[in-house]
């Protein structure tokens, strides 16, 4: 056991400053919720806090393709009734859209990660936190699987494990149990698919035991913990019944293996619960259990009327049987029986960082302490905060 974990933290207030437009699901704003009840419940002083640098397009062409990254860049708002084709080709639209100052979001997001991955390959940190990253349904193939699943599709470097809603036409449409990696990566993929309703009981329970075996049987030297708030009871767009406490359990759990640990956020569209879902998860990380009466902070407001870190309990009906999940479970332990040990790759020698170049860009350190709270304060968008069932969205019969 490590006496005390050393963690770093990174955020730029920026990323909480983009607006996907009116009616649609994702407000970036609440990563700077999240970040204010962070500040006020004293959590920033056993951190060390960074801004991340905003990610090189060559950077980000270490995954992407390099025709996708220059169009990111390229579009915007005005300019996008001349990319029809790209439009199609990279799928935004929509659901995805294209907005002010998009590409500088995808940079900032990034580029916590790849800080976070930094300081975690180089020893400087036990555990790295960046709740803008984690956003992961960005594909670089055409064939099937979803984002991160798909990247390591056809190799056993990476062992990627999703629990997710699953069947009844729900986006993104894949991620059944019998999807289960290629080639060299057969039995490197794992799905838990989950049905509408599940509690923190069942949830819980299906995680201890699934992420047991599997770190157990793949050995990782580190790991990416995706924790997606949309499984919240009350979420938007979700349909499970998980408390934040039932939520923040497994990155509890996950903290005790004691391996590298690089913690990102997700999804999640109820944007006053993922806020206080993932500033219980940063006291989880620094071991602090946060008391639940929120400090009085500059977003305040959002969190009443009770001004408290608990959320409702969900009335879905679980339609996870005993029956089913035992189905579920048995599966995947079986198919990690198919491994007979951890990949060499973790015999190898942690790769250097990536190439930067030598640009004359006025960027900020991205080891520079950020000591003074203001500086990454933003304060809400006026039209951003709306009441009752259209929360933070334009009136919907625009």
């Amino acid at each position: 056991m490590r006496s005390k974990d050393r963690i770093a933290y990174f955020y730029d207030g920026d990323a909480g400053s983009v607006y996907f437009g009116p009616n649609h699901p994702m407000k970036p704003h609440r990563l700077c919720m999240t970040h204010h009840l962070v500040l006020s419940y004293d959590l920033h002083k056993k951190m060390e806090i960074y801004r991340p640098h905003k990610a090189y397009p060559v950077e980000l062409a270490q995954f992407h393709s390099s025709d996708y990254v220059e169009f990111l860049h390229r579009i915007t708002p005005d300019t996008q009734h001349l990319f029809t084709d790209e439009l199609s080709k990279y799928n935004l639209g929509e659901d995805c859209p294209v907005f002010d100052n998009l590409f500088e979001f995808c940079q900032i997001y990034a580029g916590g990660t790849i800080d976070a991955a930094r300081r975690l390959n180089n020893q400087l940190c036990d555990i790295a936190i960046n709740w803008a990253g984690g956003l992961h349904h960005a594909k670089k193939y055409v064939h099937h699987g979803d984002g991160v699943e798909e990247a390591f599709y056809f190799t056993d470097r990476v062992m990627t494990v999703s629990f997710h809603k699953y069947g009844d036409m729900f986006f993104p449409g894949t991620g059944d149990a019998k999807e289960i990696g290629e080639r060299e990566g057969k039995f490197y993929a794992i799905n838990v698919p989950l049905k509408d309703g599940i509690d923190d009981s069942s949830f819980t329970r299906l995680f201890k035991t699934i992420i047991s075996k599997v770190v157990e049987t793949y050995q990782p030297g580190a790991i990416v913990l995706q924790c997606g708030a949309d499984s919240l009871a009350g979420d938007r767009l979700g349909c499970f019944n998980l408390s934040i406490d039932g939520h923040a359990e497994c990155v509890r759990f996950v903290k005790r293996f004691n391996v590298p640990l690089l913690v990102t956020g997700g999804g999640g569209y109820t944007k006053e619960n993922v806020a206080r879902c993932w500033a219980v998860e940063t006291g989880v990380l620094l071991d602090t259990e946060l008391p639940n009466e929120i400090p009085e902070n500059d977003y305040i407001k959002y969190f009443g009327p009770d001004f408290s870190l608990k959320i409702p309990n969900g009335h879905i009906e679980n339609l996870n049987s005993k029956s089913y999940l035992s189905t579920i479970k048995m599966q995947v332990l079986e198919n990690l029986r198919s491994i007979q040990h951890a990949p060499s790759v973790q015999m190898q020698e942690v790769p250097p960082d990536f190439y930067i170049p030598d640009l004359n860009e006025d960027l900020q350190n991205p080891d520079e302490r950020i000591d003074q709270h203001t500086q990454d304060k933003h304060i809400q968008r006026d039209d951003e905060y709306y009441e009752g069932d259209n929360d933070n969205d334009h009136q919907t019969d625009l």
